[in-house]
């Protein structure tokens, strides 16, 4: 798994499974924003917006052209959970999200959800993390495409056996902050 180590305004440096092993970079290099969904055994996405900044309005078309016509097929009775992430409790989307599904996860949802806890997030806490570490690897990607072109097979890895087990994770760390203690060491 990925993990961040140092940033400053030009680099950004990860490791892998090689500690020594530092690779550069560059901060303003191509960059693209991406949705996902995930349950215990499905994969949904991904879904690559084409706007440079995800705004709610951005957020609310992909919900409703994209995501919302999977589900409603493949996962009738889902329960939807998002992180904080601003565009996610704009007024318009809280708004759609509580007359479109029954009971969902997140700041202005049914059930509260702490802002910006990736901790308790499994997109966060896993699934980014490896994706990263299959995608940044030299020689790094310099167009989009060529980066989305590395983001749709480290994607495709990750099996039902693998949701299996990062599901099984999330829902011990869930436990674990349910009786209050500090998780971030996990």
């Amino acid at each position: 798994m990925a993990q961040r180590l140092s940033s400053n305004c030009n680099v950004r440096l990860w490791r892998s499974e090689i500690p020594h092993a530092i690779y550069e970079h560059e901060r303003d290099s191509s960059t693209v924003n991406l949705f996902c969904a995930v349950s215990s055994s499905n994969m949904f996405g991904p879904f690559f917006f084409a706007e440079k900044t995800v705004t709610g309005f951005v957020y609310l078309d992909m919900l409703q052209i994209y995501l919302m016509a999977i589900l409603k097929v493949t996962m009738p009775d889902n329960i939807f959970q998002q992180d904080g992430a601003p565009c996610h409790f704009q007024n318009e989307v809280t708004s759609y999200l509580n007359d479109e599904v029954p009971i969902w996860i997140g700041s202005g949802g049914v059930i509260p959800w702490p802002a910006r806890s990736p901790d308790l997030t499994l997109l966060d806490f896993n699934v980014w993390g490896f994706v990263k570490d299959q995608v940044y690897h030299p020689p790094l990607s310099k167009t989009i495409p060529e980066l989305k072109s590395r983001i749709i097979p480290a994607l495709g890895l990750i099996d039902v056996n693998m949701l299996a087990n990062i599901w099984q994770e999330l829902i011990y760390r869930w436990d674990i902050s349910r009786e209050g203690s500090y998780i971030a060491h996990l």
